[in-house]
């Protein structure tokens, strides 16, 4: 009776072994034909004979089961995740399909993130992208694109969370760009890689390569890292992250530009202009720092030297449009406590002296901030701001044709917009 038995159990073993392979290979042919509903339903069932698998089986499973869960793209998040999961359970086998796999997702997952990217649907993005990364955590830009999205739709405490991680691996986003100049077209083309630069070099439809690496990262995460601080109502950690930043690159201008961000957001002016006005010693070349301390300076009612510095801001760019535009708003600003004064007059020979000369001080005022809104609308023609202020200043003057055809130009740009 014990040899029969022992026999009958033998049978039943061979049963179990039969069934999981069955199962198995029913859930890899449905899976090749992406039948993955049935494929699940195969790997369900033979879940249940897990305990009787040898390694060689298990591994299968684990590999088809992630197969079937990631479905070529089209299962959720949560199954993409259950997808990886099973796919760490693998000790030893499948490298190459796993490796395979694994890029597969990778891919999917930054596929999907793009497309909410592309719908402004940030949050979803934001949350493909950091699964991106997950999936072989080497990728750090695509952790960095999960907290930049994050911060887009206020989820502040996720992003924070991700830029500290990302200040924790290091992370800097520099990279090196490759660069040859086109025989053909004489112009400087980018390449995605050193290889396919490489590539045109030697077949001589490219010539003088060039490399340069982009700017860091750092500065801004830092900046959106303490802006957060701000946002939650923690402005010293805000200041405490600028100053470490700063302690490391005391030259990097960006940081003191991020600081004096974080000041200005917290209403502290005076240490907001300090930190301008060191930038501005560390790179006296950059208009737009000039053109800050501008508005700081009209803020602070200084108006002779918000003045300066937008004229210092235009002899650095000629272009600078916005300073054009603010150094008229200056010269008009004078104008209220005239008519102000020219309101309050009586009817004397005094006053009505005293009016002509406020009249011909504020049709002065009109002359001089003409030049700078023809400046600013000849750099743009369609900024109908200094359009408008300039028809009613020539209206004032009584320079009827100018006004008439600064009148039709407002019309077309408004009938255009």
């Amino acid at each position: 009776m014990k040899k029969l038995f022992i026999i009958a159990l033998a049978m039943g073993m061979s049963s179990f072994s039969f069934a999981q392979k069955k199962q198995l290979k029913t859930a890899e042919k449905a899976i090749k034909a992406n039948n993955f509903a049935e494929a699940k339903t195969a790997l369900g069932q033979a879940e249940s004979l897990m305990s009787a698998m040898d390694d060689k089986l298990k591994a299968k499973y684990y590999y088809l089961n992630a197969q079937a869960l990631y479905s070529n793209g089209k299962g959720s998040l949560e199954n993409i995740e259950a997808a990886l999961e099973s796919l760490s359970n693998i000790k030893g086998a499948y490298k190459a399909e796993i490796s395979s796999l694994k890029q597969d997702i990778s891919n999917g997952l930054l596929k999907i993130g793009n497309e909410a990217y592309e719908k402004s649907d940030y949050s979803q993005s934001s949350k493909y992208f950091e699964k991106a990364y997950r999936v072989h955590e080497k990728d750090t830009i695509f952790l960095y694109y999960a907290a930049a999205t994050a911060v887009n739709v206020k989820e502040y405490d996720r992003a924070l969370a991700l830029y500290e991680e990302l200040k924790t691996l290091g992370y800097t986003g520099i990279e090196k760009q490759y660069f040859a100049v086109n025989k053909e077209t004489k112009e400087v083309e980018p390449f995605q890689s050193k290889e396919l630069r490489d590539i045109s070099i030697k077949t001589k439809t490219h010539v003088k390569p060039t490399e340069k690496l982009t700017e860091s990262k750092k500065p801004e995460i830092v900046k959106n890292v303490a802006l957060i601080y701000v946002s939650n109502g923690d402005n010293e950690k805000a200041l405490a992250a600028m100053k470490d930043a700063r302690a490391e690159s005391p030259n990097d201008v960006n940081l003191v530009l991020s600081e004096a961000n974080v000041h200005y957001e917290m209403g502290n002016t005076e240490e907001f202009k300090a930190l301008l006005q060191k930038a501005t010693e560390m790179d006296p070349t950059n208009p737009e720092l000039q053109y800050n301390l501008g508005v700081i300076a009209t803020d602070s009612d200084h108006p002779e030297e918000a003045k300066q510095h937008y004229q210092k801001a235009i002899e650095l760019d000629p272009k600078y449009i916005n300073a054009y535009i603010n150094i008229a708003a200056l010269i008009l600003s004078e104008e209220k406590p005239i008519l102000e004064e020219m309101n309050g007059l009586g009817t004397s020979e005094a006053d009505n002296k005293r009016y002509d000369e406020l009249k011909e001080k504020k049709q002065s005022l009109y002359k001089d901030a003409v030049p700078y809104l023809s400046q600013a609308l000849d750099m743009d023609a369609e900024n109908i701001n200094a359009a408008k202020t300039l028809m009613n200043i020539y209206s004032i003057l009584g320079e009827t044709d100018k006004y008439k055809s600064l009148k039709d130009k407002v019309e077309a740009i408004e009938g255009a917009q």
